[in-house]
């Protein structure tokens, strides 16, 4: 079993089961190119083309619509005992997979109010970017981006805006006004993720001239945001991520309510139409996260 290619197979079956390799990769939630080369492992592994090279629309051989016929019946067996084990979890057991910036500075500083509100819940959280709950086997997601997405349950929960932060101690030093133009003589501190760059801030708030090739890039927003708060730079925070941080004192919106607000949001993902209804804790959880949005660092506990 260990020499298995688990996810060539299953990146497989779902080709045959959607006539292609696109819808696939939709359902995977990952790229066109990485099914792709799932399907050349496959090929290799198995010694045996798959699919015909000379056919206008991707067709398999033979032998590879058997073994996508047979695959397909494995894997929703598979699906029904995974949920048949998973129903006979704690009542109260939810598992959630989130982001890890989001974790670090949205969710930890939250997860006290949940407890007080419902110490019966039991919560594990799973840290990761992608979301696939048929591997992963949990039960809500929380993830950033342009939702509702297919064969997934879907619940907005909310936006997100762009703002530069300080510490406190680096904003007094630099005895700059709370002006937009004083950022070209500050240090910029970079997110690696473009959409939370510097240029979407200049766009709408300038200055001309800003010098985006200064300063340090960082793997996440959760990084960006200490680098600010150790007083390394100024950066341009996340909304949501930076609640905790402005409340505490931590950092502060050196110009004041000037934001850029995000395309994307933030949404409550679950594996199919029946996630928020399956049981009583899920719901409760998600409910909780929806009151915790409604207010800066959760307010409502």
């Amino acid at each position: 079993m260990k020499t298995l290619p688990l996810n060539a197979l299953r990146a497989f079956a779902l080709i045959c089961a959607h006539g292609g390799v696109r819808a696939a990769a939709r359902e995977l939630g990952i790229a066109h190119s990485s099914v792709s080369r799932h399907l050349g492992e496959l090929e290799a592994w198995m010694g045996v083309p798959l699919y015909e090279r000379d056919s206008a629309s991707w067709t398999p051989t033979r032998q590879g619509a058997e073994l996508g016929r047979r695959l397909l019946v494995q894997f929703q067996d598979m699906a029904a005992a995974v949920a048949a084990t998973r129903e006979a979890r704690s009542a109260f057991s939810v598992t959630m997979s989130v982001a890890p910036s989001f974790a670090a500075r949205w969710l930890l500083p939250r997860l006290p109010a949940l407890e007080r509100a419902h110490p019966r819940i039991e919560l594990s959280v799973m840290v990761g970017q992608g979301f696939d709950p048929l591997s992963e086997g949990i039960d809500l997601a929380v993830r950033m981006g342009s939702g509702p997405w297919p064969r997934l349950h879907c619940e907005p929960l909310m936006d997100d805006t762009l703002f530069p932060v300080a510490s406190p101690a680096f904003w007094q030093a630099t005895g700059a006004a709370g002006e937009p133009a004083s950022l070209l003589d500050l240090r910029l501190l970079h997110d690696r993720d473009p959409v939370a760059g510097w240029e979407r801030w200049q766009r709408e708030h300038g200055p001309a001239g800003l010098p985006m090739q200064h300063g340090p890039r960082l793997a996440s927003s959760d990084l960006v945001l200490r680098a600010a708060e150790l007083g390394q730079g100024i950066a341009l925070a996340r909304g949501r991520l930076a609640e905790d941080a402005l409340a505490r004192g931590a950092l502060v919106r050196p110009f004041g309510e000037r934001e850029v607000r995000l395309p994307d949001a933030y949404w409550i993902v679950c594996p199919d139409s029946t996630g928020t209804t399956r049981r009583h804790a899920l719901k409760t959880v998600v409910e909780w996260l929806k009151s915790q949005a409604a207010y800066p660092s959760g307010e409502p506990g």
